[in-house]
């Protein structure tokens, strides 16, 4: 089967209130709207997604074009969904917030345990795969899930994030019924590009 893990488009800047777990901003609904019609000529058998709102509100524009429901996936849930607020990394990053050099450092930021984060992603993920073998699924997820899944594959053992996924960025994935797995793409955002929209943490255009 092949997977497609898809980071969420645009969230809202600065949500304090209601936790982290804000809606798509204006710039993050025009994204997922590209990205289901870049997704249109392929066949997804099923779309599913984190039940945070950000991946759920990315998620329903490319579950309507195929027609299917969006199944929420617990075991996609950012690192930061017991957070009391949240930025978005890109402001982190432009305000030298502290959060920013953390990161940069390779320190756990998180109330989650972060072999116990790795876990929980793999085996979401893994559910996922072992319930549509030849099929073609997408998982609208978040940046560090992205890296926990990739990082599993490629054998890095630390937490935290070793690149940047872009918004509504595609990353493939080939897995085999014998338990054989194979990244195909990284950072797809073909979709973004020359339309102004914003890609992500390094703008390109």
């Amino acid at each position: 089967m092949e997977l497609l893990l898809i980071r969420h488009a645009l969230p809202m800047r600065h949500a304090s209130t209601g936790g982290a777990d804000p809606a798509l901003a204006e710039l993050g609904v025009a994204q997922a709207a590209r990205l289901a019609e870049y997704l249109s000529t392929e066949s997804i058998d099923a779309v599913y997604a984190s039940p945070m709102r950000r991946a759920m509100e990315t998620a329903a524009p490319l579950a309507a074009r195929f027609g299917v429901d969006v199944i929420a996936s617990d075991g996609l849930a950012e690192w930061d969904r017991n957070a009391d607020e949240y930025v978005p990394i890109e402001d982190l990053r432009a305000s030298g917030d502290p959060r920013w050099q953390a990161m940069l450092a390779g320190e756990w930021i998180s109330d989650e345990d972060p072999v116990a984060f790795g876990a929980r992603v793999v085996d979401a993920v893994e559910v996922i795969i072992a319930a549509h073998p030849g099929q073609v699924v997408a998982a609208v997820c978040h940046g560090g899930v992205v890296n926990a899944y990739l990082a599993h594959l490629l054998g890095r053992s630390e937490a935290g994030a070793f690149f940047a996924p872009d918004y509504t960025s595609i990353h493939r994935i080939a897995a085999s019924r014998r338990g054989h797995r194979a990244i195909l793409t990284l950072n797809e955002t073909g979709h973004l590009r020359g339309t102004g929209l914003p890609v992500g943490l390094f703008e390109r255009s």
